[in-house]
């Protein structure tokens, strides 16, 4: 008789209730969140105004308020680059901070609503892969042979057979 071992896998549902989220944790996971992607706002503003500027858009903006006489003449509304940036910048702070305040307030509403209706349910699969030896007829009579020198005294793998059969 010969031995083999053939991996079986095995599903299990695993049920889990979220009951109860950390604000502190969630503060400091939000902040750092929209603390980059307030940075990458700064960024792609930069850079879309400088596309727009370059292309020549806020020149002709000017130019046409002046034709309909909306700005008097040698108004610039759109010159200064750097009132723009820091414009952006506060922007992005303040989106930052007041993002992650609400998000630290969702938690702890949830919290609370959680503790009146018992949380949210979770219904996971869980997979499991668990070798099996299996017996298999065998034709002729095999022979068992120790293993190599430098294979002995290794971790043993579950998906080989731990012993060696040879037919002759």
């Amino acid at each position: 008789m010969v031995l083999d071992t053939q991996p079986t896998h095995s599903v299990h549902r695993v049920r889990r209730v979220i009951r109860r989220i950390d604000p502190w944790t969630v503060l400091k996971v939000s902040f750092i969140v929209y603390l980059v992607a307030a940075f990458a706002f700064m960024l792609a503003s930069v850079m879309f105004w400088e596309v727009v500027e370059r292309s020549g858009i806020p020149q002709r903006i000017t130019e046409f308020l002046i034709q309909i006489t909306l700005l008097d003449t040698g108004e610039a509304p759109f010159a200064n680059t750097e009132q723009f940036v820091r414009l952006s910048a506060i922007l992005a702070v303040v989106w930052a901070v007041m993002s992650c305040g609400l998000t630290t307030l969702g938690a702890i509403m949830y919290n609370l609503v959680a503790d009146v209706v018992g949380g949210v349910e979770v219904v996971l699969l869980e997979e499991n892969v668990v070798p099996v030896v299996v017996a298999a007829p065998a034709t002729d009579s095999p022979q068992v042979a120790s293993l190599p020198s430098g294979e002995q005294g290794g971790p043993l793998d579950p998906d080989e057979p731990t012993m060696v059969v040879q037919k002759d």
